[in-house]
């Protein structure tokens, strides 16, 4: 297999191996999707990308990161979010959503503006200033300036379950074709997951199988009203770069086992987000070993992460078989139509719009 190639999750086909990774924009109002989303992820539909998946879409109004995130909590989210797969549609990619509760993360401000948290710790918004109390599995704050989470009960993570369904029902309505769960990056799923975060003494907590209860009651609740015929992806990040007692590959292994009988199609694997002052070693494709040993481990579909920006970098990843996916995310933001510089550096033959096609160049 090759970076373009097509590529079958289910009943959906993929025309490349190229997918936009979910990237926060922190750009509604009330969570509706506006011209912005239509504008920013339709560039890399037209730019060529097989799969183009929302930033993260907050299931529930406690569920954001910040009041600015992008939300499918709501009925009336559909309509805003369905615009922008309907083009992405035309352009010939895959509209696909990615799930997400913020858990102990959430009430901060966004990363620019007045008390804006780029480069620092974020700010956190009190309940007066529009924030609200976050939840967790543990009353554990995430770092110093961050409120206190409330624990949730029992009855409180089964509304987070049925928060994810209803979410995923609103996904179908809008016309996603590709849903993503996402338990990566120190939000609400991964803390039930990491011993770092999750110190419950109940059927939720203690043992890997516990902590990953709510992750596969989130998943079957989803496949319940997602239809057979489209793919259902899993973002984990596989380690938390914890010198102990963390999150880590091994388990992240041992989890892909557990969900893929559930019905999740591709491990979209990521890393880091627990720790706020974790260590991590960066460098071109540095996490693009976690998608090869859960592919090798766990015998399911991934996509690989992690400083991707050349084109010969993504062709050999797919090539020799270490990820089913490479999923971009700043690269893309610099060059929206880097699958069709990719293709033409790799002498691949791809359509281009018929708007751009006086522009373009022969592949070399």
């Amino acid at each position: 297999m090759r970076l373009f190639d097509s590529v079958a999750f289910r009943s959906v086909v993929l025309k490349n191996r190229i997918a936009v990774s979910p990237m926060a924009q922190y750009s509604c109002e009330g969570g509706m999707a506006g011209d912005w989303h239509l504008v920013h992820l339709g560039a890399f539909a037209v730019g060529g990308a097989g799969l183009v998946m929302t930033e993260a879409a907050a299931v529930s109004p406690e569920g954001r990161i910040t009041p600015n995130d992008l939300g499918v909590w709501d009925d009336r989210h559909v309509e805003p979010l369905s615009r922008v797969a309907r083009f992405i549609s035309s352009q010939g990619a895959v509209p696909g959503i990615q799930l997400a509760h913020s858990g102990r993360k959430g009430s901060t401000r966004r990363p620019w503006g007045a008390g804006g948290s780029e480069g620092s710790k974020a700010p956190v918004l009190r309940p007066d200033e529009g924030g609200w109390v976050p939840v967790a599995p543990s009353g554990l704050p995430f770092d110093d300036g961050y409120p206190v989470p409330a624990s949730l009960d029992e009855a409180g993570i089964g509304n987070v379950v049925e928060s994810f369904k209803r979410a995923a029902s609103r996904a179908l309505a809008a016309g996603f074709k590709v849903v993503e769960i996402h338990a990566a990056h120190g939000y609400l799923l991964h803390e039930f997951l990491s011993p770092i975060s999750n110190k419950r003494g109940d059927r939720y907590g203690g043992s890997l199988e516990n902590r990953a209860r709510l992750l596969r009651e989130v998943v079957e609740a989803v496949r319940k009203v997602w239809p057979d015929g489209l793919p259902l992806f899993l973002r984990v990040s596989a380690t938390d770069w914890a010198e102990e007692g963390g999150w880590d590959l091994e388990q992240t292994v041992t989890l892909a086992r557990l969900v893929k009988p559930l019905g999740v199609d591709l491990v979209d694997c990521s890393s880091g987000g627990m720790l706020p002052k974790a260590k991590v070693t960066l460098g071109p494709s540095y996490q693009v070993p976690f998608a090869e040993a859960v592919k090798r481990g766990a015998g399911i579909a991934t996509g690989a992460v992690g400083l991707i920006t050349e084109p010969g970098q993504a062709e050999e990843i797919i090539a020799s078989g270490k990820a089913d996916l490479v999923f971009l995310a700043r690269e893309l933001l610099r060059d929206p139509h880097w699958p069709l510089r990719a293709a033409r550096e790799l002498g691949v033959e791809v359509p281009w719009p018929p708007q751009y096609e006086r522009a373009r160049l022969p592949a070399k």
